[in-house]
């Protein structure tokens, strides 16, 4: 069932719109914000009322079995948008551009981001990077494409930051990305992720920003927060960030459940008669007449 965002059963569901999330910074509420990969995770967040949902780079890391998000295609990230876009009746569907997608020129932004809402289904875009993309950001909401901004932990930079690391923790940081936080906005962007930085410096940021904050590893002061779906359900097979809160173990149920599973079949008791197909009485008999023959 639809969340309590959301229209009742059987009545027309409003699909959340870049202006309706921009104006939610006033307005408020805080926006709700999830990764998804696939139609089916895709139709149970839309359904639980999200606002938003993002096909990450993320997939390389919790679907493709990646140790980080650089080897992520750009055709990889339109085939999972096209299987969510199916799914969602209301969440908006905005797609990460991958790593040395758009970095080169702003007319391979504007390019990239075109083939994500042609061939991707995607309804926006978001982009890392602060005050050395606000050009890219431009020229693509130059054009029509809507631009989510993204700083702080930019994950495509893990090898020249060394790992995934807190960013802004001195003031030097700080103050830099307060800089690339202005330039986005100034750039165009209808909003901006904040990843893995000190929650004061993320309050400073949400209160001189007129568009919304989305915070991931940013403390509560943000406009919203976005999770990675596999961390939140507990699905994901390795580190799970301080900042993730797990609110189901669904991949510890999956285990029990197919463990069950194996050992029905290996002990016989699946399938049962009740789980079988039957022949009727006389096609039966004709088969088995035929059989002693």
């Amino acid at each position: 069932m639809y969340g309590p965002t959301n229209l009742p059963p059987g009545g027309p569901v409003r699909k959340v719109t870049v202006p309706e999330l921009r104006d939610r910074k006033a307005q408020g509420p805080a926006i709700a914000m999830v990764t998804a990969y696939d139609f089916t995770m895709a139709r149970l967040v839309d359904e639980a009322g999200v606002d938003v949902v993002l096909v990450g780079d993320s997939l390389g890391m919790v679907v493709q079995g990646l140790s980080n998000t650089l080897p992520v295609t750009l055709d990889e990230v339109c085939y999972h948008g096209r299987a969510v876009a199916r799914a969602l009746l209301r969440a908006h569907l905005v797609g990460d551009m991958p790593f040395m997608s758009f970095q080169v020129s702003p007319a391979q932004a504007i390019e990239s981001a075109g083939k994500m809402m042609k061939e991707g289904a995607f309804e926006s875009v978001k982009i890392e990077g602060g005050a050395e993309m606000a050009e890219h950001v431009a020229r693509m909401v130059s054009v029509g494409i809507p631009v989510m901004g993204h700083v702080g932990l930019a994950p495509q930079r893990v090898h020249a930051l060394g790992g995934f690391r807190v960013q802004g923790k001195t003031l030097e940081a700080a103050e830099q990305l307060l800089r690339d936080a202005r330039a986005v906005e100034a750039a165009g962007a209808f909003s901006i992720v904040l990843e893995s930085i000190p929650r004061e410096l993320a309050a400073r940021i949400t209160s001189e920003l007129r568009i919304p904050t989305i915070g991931i590893g940013a403390g509560p002061e943000c406009d919203g927060q976005i999770l990675v779906l596999h961390d939140m359900i507990g699905l994901s097979l390795g580190h799970t960030p301080k900042f993730a809160r797990r609110y189901a173990n669904v991949g510890e149920a999956i285990s029990h459940a197919v463990a069950a599973y194996a050992e029905d079949v290996r002990e016989g008791r699946f399938p049962a008669d009740e789980e079988s197909y039957h022949l009727s009485s006389e096609v039966r008999e004709r088969l088995l007449a035929i059989r002693r023959s």
